[in-house]
């Protein structure tokens, strides 16, 4: 069984209430739903949230719901923390702020779990522009030669030395992360047991906790650029965009 969770807060510090918010007359999370509706190998799709309002709104449109800890730090946490009540092989964790996900992607990632059998799998775009290299709210990502992460950061990654940084994404081929992850069950399983890190808490991203236990994620490359909502002024873009 393959199941897709949708993680969904209130809390969000830049945009509080930002999975409520209204986009095209529904709410940005029944967007993220609906798209998620369209993944071909999925069996099931269900809504974690910690907050009752929320819940309410996702019962409304059909959604199916597991109340969640207000404890859990993140996504992934809150999907570990109800991973009982989750029959399965294979979760995605997909954000419950980016309505135009492409389910297509989704699909991609399933297939290349069942392909290599990996433990853990994200999604890798190419970077373009250096205004894009250079910005730490881009997520950077170094590859291995068989497609498996060897190291997230902020920074532009690797450094070109000898170069100028604008030339640098002429020179060579970077990647940005997605913030889409698959675990088997084992994994998700395990993540309690995994400590928080230094590398983690001083980059601020927590797909770094699982490379500095030794885990690595295999990745899909794909064209998606996603369209996350975290500040106003990403909300009125996508209404735009839709």
């Amino acid at each position: 069984m393959i199941t897709l969770c949708i993680p969904a807060r209130l809390g969000s510090t830049r945009l509080p209430r930002k999975v409520l918010l209204d986009l095209g007359g529904k709410p940005v999370m029944q967007h993220v739903w609906e798209r998620a509706r369209q993944v071909k190998q999925a069996n099931r799709i269900v809504i974690l949230t910690d907050a009752e309002e929320v819940a309410q709104v996702a019962r409304s449109f059909g959604a199916e719901i597991l109340m969640t800890s207000p404890d859990c730090p993140s996504g992934t946490a809150r999907m570990a923390s109800v991973l009982p009540q989750l029959p399965g092989e294979f979760f995605l964790n997909i954000q419950g702020d980016e309505p135009f996900i492409a389910p297509s992607l989704l699909d991609d990632l399933i297939s290349r779990w069942k392909e290599t059998k990996c433990a853990l799998v994200t999604a890798v775009s190419k970077i373009n522009s250096t205004e894009r290299l250079l910005a730490t709210s881009v997520v950077k990502v170094v590859r291995a030669e068989n497609g498996t992460t060897l190291y997230f950061s902020r920074s532009p990654i690797p450094h070109l030395r000898g170069v100028d940084y604008s030339e640098w994404v002429q020179k060579h081929t970077y990647w940005s992360h997605l913030g889409v992850y698959g675990y088997d069950r084992a994994t998700l399983a395990g993540y309690a047991k995994l400590q928080p890190t230094v590398l983690e808490t001083i980059e601020s991203l927590e797909q770094l906790r699982f490379l500095a236990h030794g885990q690595t994620f295999q990745t899909v490359v794909t064209d998606y650029h996603p369209v996350a909502i975290d500040t106003p002024a990403d909300l009125e873009a996508a209404r735009k965009l839709l």
